[in-house]
């Protein structure tokens, strides 16, 4: 198919949906660990209780983006998907903050990734489909930017409403913060309208009469999408095989991250190991500015990795930014009070966000087969959620023995898998695909 130029605005316009879409993703890594021991859950099963993403991702997105190559839908191959999950996603949002109990958060939480996961995959999908190969690294670090804006706006919301007036320690009737529950509403209404907009200014472009036609001749169903996904993964090309390492340190030390930060900054900065301490509640506060933070260093680096990724290649680009976050997670614990000293280690962390949600992407999409851009990008993502299960099972069983029950070690634990991370991703060599 013959693909046309993109101009800069264009290519913006069509990422504008991940906004949606990454904001309920920061809202839920800010937010998720405090709600959960907000409403009674102990530090050492928090990760069982992420396990929701993990599972979730790693059951729907292959399917979904084998079932989206083979799609002919009036709309599109992936339109459909974006519009059911972003609407899906958007009324998950809307409940979560009002969760009774514990466990009704935790299956929330299982129905949220669920409609986030039908969404992602075939969407990264549209933006290697819309694009000439030369186009990809803009098209895909400009996704990454539009990440790091999302996930900064979404840590800072409670902050900013702190900051306009509203009472940070003003709790709903299950103890959840009202600030917390007002950033949710947000990216309810977020979530849908960024990937109505996408579609309406740059809608997918019209198949060939040929590979129509080949499309609706192939078996429709759950069947041979399943088969789709074997042959595809018995048949995965090389540099796909190869980024296997690097994906399952990266997002290993990630959910680490993401998991512990909160109780990491309530213990270093506050001293406090208490969920319904005012301490506490400043954390999760502080968590926001942070993240919001190293989000929008995402946001900017990812657009200006453009002409280094370009130049050097993303692997080079990738490595660095892996190895500076390295030092900033070992050094965030480190750090006792509040003040800029604390924003120091975020940049590294900024840097490898904006690398990590555009760069591996960019090696990927050169090396694979066109007509199998959804399952083959179904497909890597379970290259970050069985890191993100292994995680979830193993660290439970050394939080305490080696880790000395300290969330602290966790994110140091992290910085040393994002180095190792690093040295991975330079030993990848990539071939185009044919």
């Amino acid at each position: 198919m013959n693909k046309p130029h993109l101009s800069f605005t264009q290519i913006v316009n069509m990422n504008v949906g991940f906004l949606g879409i990454q904001f309920s993703f920061g809202l839920q890594q800010a937010n998720m660990s405090p709600i959960y021991q907000m409403l009674g859950a102990e530090g050492k099963d928090l990760p069982y209780l992420w396990l929701a993403g993990p599972i979730t991702g790693l059951l729907v997105q292959p399917i979904v983006g084998a079932l989206s190559d083979r799609t002919t839908h009036r709309w599109g191959r992936r339109t459909p998907y974006f519009l059911i999950g972003a609407l899906l996603c958007s009324l998950g949002l809307l409940a979560m903050p009002f969760s009774p109990a514990l466990w009704f958060a935790a299956g929330l939480l299982w129905i949220l990734d669920a409609a986030n996961n039908v969404t992602m995959e075939p969407y990264r999908a549209y933006v290697s489909d819309r694009l000439r190969e030369e186009q990809h690294a803009s098209g895909f670090l400009t996704q990454a930017s539009f990440t790091g804006l999302a996930q900064t706006l979404a840590y800072l919301t409670p902050s900013l409403l702190v900051f306009f007036g509203m009472n940070k320690d003003a709790l709903g009737a299950n103890g959840i913060p009202v600030v917390t529950t007002l950033a949710f509403i947000v990216g309810a209404l977020l979530s849908f309208t960024t990937v109505w907009w996408s579609v309406r200014k740059v809608p997918e472009l019209p198949l060939p009469a040929q590979e129509l036609a080949r499309l609706r001749a192939l078996p429709r169903g759950l069947t041979p999408a399943l088969a789709e996904i074997w042959s595809a993964v018995r048949e995965m090309p090389p540099t796909m095989r190869r980024l296997w390492w690097m994906a399952l340190f990266q997002w290993y030390g990630m959910m680490c991250y993401w998991i512990y930060i909160v109780p990491t900054l309530a213990a270093t900065v506050f001293g406090t190991d208490d969920p319904h301490s005012p301490g506490f509640r400043d954390a999760a506060l502080l968590n926001g500015q942070v993240g919001g933070f190293y989000n929008a260093v995402a946001f900017v680096a990812a657009f200006a990795m453009v002409p280094f990724t370009k130049r050097l290649g993303a692997k080079w680009v990738h490595a660095f930014a892996l190895l500076a976050a390295a030092v900033g997670m070992w050094a965030l614990p480190g750090i006792r009070s509040e003040g800029w000293l604390l924003f120091l280690p975020m940049v590294g962390i900024g840097l490898a966000w904006g690398s990590i949600m555009g760069n591996p992407y960019v090696l990927l999409a050169g090396s694979i087969p066109p007509e199998r851009a959804g399952v083959y990008m179904g497909i890597f993502n379970m290259f970050i959620v069985i890191p993100m299960l292994i995680q979830a099972v193993t660290l439970p069983l050394f939080y305490d023995s080696l880790l000395g029950g300290r969330p602290e070690n966790v994110i140091r634990l992290a910085g040393v898998l994002l180095a190792l991370a690093a040295v991975c991703v330079l030993r990848v060599r990539t071939e185009k695909s044919t």
